[in-house]
């Protein structure tokens, strides 16, 4: 038997390729995690949805389960439309919405949008302010380099106030703004090594000292066919081994592909992968690419994150922190 760990362990959720309506079925597949004791539930940003506004419409349809992404880009994106965005998640989930944040990257951003930034760690800086002081007050009057924003008038909503913020940081520069500017850092495929090293110094040398979230994304499928999984999963991590902020990780953690710092196995291989993160210094954990190992194993997944944090996401549930 699993035993629990001391920190949250969430899941992120991707539409099922069967379903008729991609908000519904993600939806429905929240409604199924929070009630198998799964506290927090995690959205990507890609092409087709939006994913602060799904986390606002899961986190309005289910009580008490906490929603955030992971991540939004924020080159095409202008930070005080995005602080709108998140404070309404904030206001519709009852104030358990994460606004996790990252840098795709020029040259990406220029062939997705037509429009890149330039000096994307100067550009973070600025949408950090931006998006910090805005949750704090709803007043923004920022004019730098990078971004200008400013609201004509107080602009919060009730409840939406204090949303969380995270960065995919993992870089000393990012890493600054991350423990300065933000509530810490969300990074994926990041092994323990990597943010006992790197990530938790790098927060706190910047933070003073004070505490920073991290928020580790961590591949995850419970199976007893742990090779033939593992076959399957690769694939879908091969581009990560391209990026070269990515490859410096996968050079410190020792290895030669992400696939090696995915949890494939029963539960007692994967509590024990998870707790390594927890003793990192990760003070939450999210799996993702539940799905790969097939209906079966993403329950049997699902089944193991509750149990891991079962009894304090009723706490809160309950309204108890």
């Amino acid at each position: 038997m699993v035993s629990r760990l001391p920190v949250d362990v969430g899941v992120a959720l991707w539409q099922r390729a069967r379903a008729e309506n991609h908000v519904a079925d993600i939806v429905d597949q929240a409604r199924v995690v929070h009630g198998l004791g799964v506290p927090a539930v995690w959205f990507g940003q890609r092409q087709d949805h939006d994913a602060t506004t799904l986390a606002a419409v899961v986190g309005a349809q289910v009580p008490g389960l906490s929603v955030g992404t992971s991540v939004v880009p924020l080159g095409p994106r202008h930070p005080l439309v995005l602080a709108g965005q998140a404070q309404t998640a904030n206001a519709a989930s009852g104030g358990r919405f994460t606004l996790g944040v990252g840098v795709a990257g020029p040259d990406r951003d220029r062939a997705t949008f037509g429009v890149g930034v330039d000096r994307p760690i100067a550009h973070l800086r600025e949408a950090l302010t931006v998006l910090d002081d805005f949750r704090a007050a709803g007043v923004v009057d920022h004019a730098g380099d990078q971004v200008t924003a400013r609201t004509a008038a107080p602009s919060a909503i009730a409840g939406g106030g204090g949303f969380g913020l995270l960065v995919a940081a993992l870089g000393e520069q990012s890493l600054r703004a991350a423990g300065e500017l933000a509530d810490g850092s969300i990074p994926f495929l990041t092994g323990p090594r990597t943010i006992a090293e790197r990530v938790v110094p790098g927060l706190l040398q910047s933070s003073g000292g004070a505490p920073r979230r991290v928020v580790a994304g961590v591949v995850v499928v419970v199976t007893d066919d742990a090779d033939r999984v593992r076959e399957a999963v690769r694939p879908a991590l091969d581009f990560y081994a391209t990026v070269p902020s990515y490859r410096s990780v996968f050079a410190a953690e020792g290895i030669a592909h992400p696939i090696e710092l995915a949890l494939i196995g029963d539960e007692e291989t994967v509590a024990r992968g998870l707790r390594r993160y927890v003793d990192a210094g990760a003070t939450e954990l999210y799996a993702t690419q539940t799905d790969l190992g097939g209906p079966e194993a993403q329950r049997r997944t699902w089944n193991l994150l509750g149990a891991l944090t079962r009894d304090r996401s009723a706490g809160r549930r309950q309204g108890l922190h």
